[in-house]
């Protein structure tokens, strides 16, 4: 961007930055609507609740990353607290655990662990991924706040101070709402849950018959057009493990210039967002490039 620029790469990252402004207005109407929403419609908005918690993680949140929207750190700052309060988490806490998810790239266990926190393979069996269910609805618990912490102080002391503040403002604001209203705060604890959940279903598919050995595969891809409108062109995943500092904007242009080496090199690709990973009954690309002809 030239100098003087609102945007630190792209005047296109108004979108995310919108988004995250429309997802907050949303979970508050959701909050404070409750005794006034009809119970029919409340459910479904509930629902829409849920899948928003991973379609903010996985798109906004994950481009402020890897990507920061504006020129100021002040502001940067600010909608890292914004997305820390209506995704339920400190958003400091999760940079620091995906930027390590980026230094492991869903690796196998080896020595008893693995690199990447968020590996499929850190909890499997005889060298596989652990099954869909259980990274889905026990990720959520598995989060070590006190080893990112100690992690990330070593190197950013001032970082590592924001994971403790976003966490205390995240806690001091839900325990107002929860003194303001119990009813509504408990109605949406669960749809919260299932958000994170929901997000960890995204992140098991991203990877689940990616290759762990050859960098171009590490991700599972979609070129899913709603899909990747909707997510900020999230489906790229395979390209985005391959550059991950790459613009989400450059993500398709990227994976055309790319597409003969990525066939060769077995990046599986489906026609589902990762979501619904698992109607996708193909075999993983990879081990058919492996295969002798």
């Amino acid at each position: 961007m030239p100098p003087g620029s609102f945007f630190a790469y792209s005047r296109w990252d108004v979108v995310p930055a919108l988004m995250v402004i429309g997802h907050l207005v949303f979970v508050a109407t959701l909050f404070f609507g409750f005794h006034v929403i009809p119970w029919a419609v409340w459910i479904p908005l509930a629902l829409v609740y849920s899948i928003s918690i991973s379609w903010s993680i996985n798109g906004s949140s994950h481009n402020l990353i890897h990507n920061p929207f504006f020129r100021w750190n002040w502001l940067n700052r600010l909608y890292s607290i914004l997305l820390s309060l209506t995704d339920g988490f400190s958003q400091e806490f999760y940079h620091h655990v995906h930027l390590r998810h980026h230094v492991g790239n869903m690796d196998r266990v080896k020595d008893g662990t693995t690199i990447d926190p968020l590996s499929i393979y850190r909890h499997g069996k005889n060298g596989q991924p652990e099954s869909a269910w259980t990274y889905t609805f026990y990720s959520y618990f598995r989060d070590d706040i006190g080893d990112v912490y100690h992690r990330v102080k070593e190197k950013f002391p001032d970082k590592a101070r924001w994971i403790w503040r976003e966490i205390y403002i995240v806690v001091g604001l839900y325990l107002c709402c929860l003194a303001y209203d119990w009813r509504a705060f408990l109605a949406m604890l669960p749809f919260y849950y299932l958000g994170h959940s929901l997000s960890s279903l995204n992140g098991y598919y991203e990877h689940f018959k990616g290759d762990p050995d050859t960098p171009m595969a590490w991700g599972v891809s979609t070129h899913n057009k709603l899909y990747n409108w909707l997510w900020l062109n999230n489906g790229y995943h395979a390209e985005h493990h391959y550059r991950p500092k790459l613009h989400w904007t450059l993500m398709r242009p990227f994976q055309q210039s790319i597409a003969d080496e990525q066939r060769a090199r077995g990046v599986h690709v489906m026609g589902h967002c990762h979501a619904l990973g698992f109607l996708d009954r193909t075999p993983p690309t990879y081990l058919q490039a492996r295969a002798p002809s």
